[in-house]
């Protein structure tokens, strides 16, 4: 189920809902503002010839095991250490996150209008437009790009955001219109020639064209893509291509799930969920705030983790929100942890608060180790990155349409 249908269905009513409820609305936010406020414990230097090089040097020649040669090992025993099971179960249970940075309403307000308004001209969730301003994505970026109060910058950001949403919904889910698992792979490959422009002989280009313009997902992805090149370099554009490509192939991968029927196991639903996450908005932080990280530093693995670990934990929190709004059919984290392993739902929604947290602190700790080794540009990087976790949480637990999740509405 596509974020945007997760945020319209009708709330849960069993047990395991009101467990959520109550996490999701816990005031809590464990984890510090400031994220290199943590400790950095020391990288160990990588030996000659494994092809890793220093952050900032230029990319690795050839890839090591994840995470880096000897960076779990830097930071076992570290006041990062990963909290075990029975710290993270009972009455306590609490996500480690940091608080959001700012919040400012009346800037949201603005960007959700003006949302709203991109969304009509370019077609995408016909009659459906006070779903979207329901779900306050503009708030979502007001939130999680705490650098800013542009709202242009915070608007290009939203387009791309609900252009990418709306490709799950219209495609997939069968939200907005009827899904076609089979033709799926089609769809997708027409999307992505407009994200990353296909240059057909001058005798076939107005076909493609044809086709682009009778399709209103494809239309509010050039949109989107040209109002960010107002504000992103060739390069960050070149990132975010790439993100939407991989997040493209996870797509392909929930339709084999659909057409098959197959209920995939944890490992691979993880898998997924690495690939299909809130990446792609967050690869925009440093676009949106005004400055550029360097392709070295970016394209660095040990960066690269870091990165979709916070993607993938963010991600997680919407599984969590979302098991309370779903069929029990779909699938989510949590679902899937307790049909694995014959455990309760609430069971499985603390094991699923472990995983989110292991994430955010092997985050926490590896950014921390790696911002005092690099340049100022990836420092800043990695606190808007947990910044945006921080924002995505707060949207999550507070906005209009998720408050009332804990009253079971």
């Amino acid at each position: 189920m596509s974020l945007l249908s997760r945020m319209s269905a009708p709330g849960g009513r069993d047990a395991a809902a009101v467990v959520v409820g109550r996490l999701l609305g816990d005031a809590r936010r464990p984890a510090r503002t400031e994220l290199h406020a943590v400790s950095a414990p020391r990288l160990p230097a990588h030996p000659a010839g494994l092809g890793f090089a220093p952050v900032g040097s230029g990319p690795a020649s050839a890839p090591g095991r994840p995470g880096g040669s000897g960076i779990v090992e830097a930071l076992s025993g570290s006041e990062a250490s990963l909290p075990r099971r029975s710290e993270a179960a009972g009455d306590d249970l609490v996500l480690y996150c940091p608080p959001a940075v700012r919040d400012d309403p009346a800037l949201g307000q603005e960007v959700d209008e003006r949302l709203v308004e991109w969304a009509q001209e370019v077609g995408i969730y016909p009659g459906r437009l006070d779903m979207i301003r329901r779900a306050e994505f503009g708030r979502l970026m007001m939130l999680a790009h705490p650098e800013t109060d542009d709202v242009e910058r915070l608007l290009a950001a939203a387009r791309c955001g609900l252009s990418e949403w709306a490709v799950d919904d219209h495609y997939v889910d069968g939200e907005v219109e009827e899904a076609r698992p089979e033709l799926l792979g089609q769809r997708l490959a027409v999307a992505h020639s407009v994200i990353d422009q296909a240059h057909l002989p001058l005798r076939y280009a107005p076909q493609l064209e044809q086709v682009v313009q009778a399709d209103p997902v494809a239309v509010s992805l050039r949109s989107a893509q040209r109002h960010l090149a107002a504000f992103a370099s060739a390069a960050q554009l070149r990132r975010l291509r790439h993100e939407l490509a991989i997040m493209f192939v996870a797509y392909n991968q929930e339709a084999v799930w659909a057409t098959a029927g197959q209920r995939p196991p944890v490992w691979e639903f993880l898998m997924h969920r690495h690939e299909n996450s809130f990446v792609p908005c967050m690869v925009l932080v440093d676009a949106v705030a005004g400055y550029e990280l360097p392709y070295a530093e970016f394209a660095d693995p040990r960066v690269r983790r870091v990165f979709t670990l916070a993607g993938s934990a963010s991600v997680i929190v919407n599984d969590l929100y979302s098991m309370a709004k779903e069929d029990p059919g779909d699938f989510s984290l949590p679902r899937l942890i307790a049909a694995e392993d014959g455990v309760s739902l609430d069971d499985a929604v603390v094991a699923t608060v472990e995983i989110h947290d292991e994430l955010m602190h092997a985050f926490e700790a590896e950014s921390a180790a790696l911002a005092a080794s690099g340049s100022p540009e990836l420092r800043r990087f990695l606190a808007g990155v947990w910044a945006w976790c921080g924002g995505s949480r707060e949207w999550h637990a507070r906005s209009g349409r998720y408050h009332g999740l804990a009253d079971g509405e």
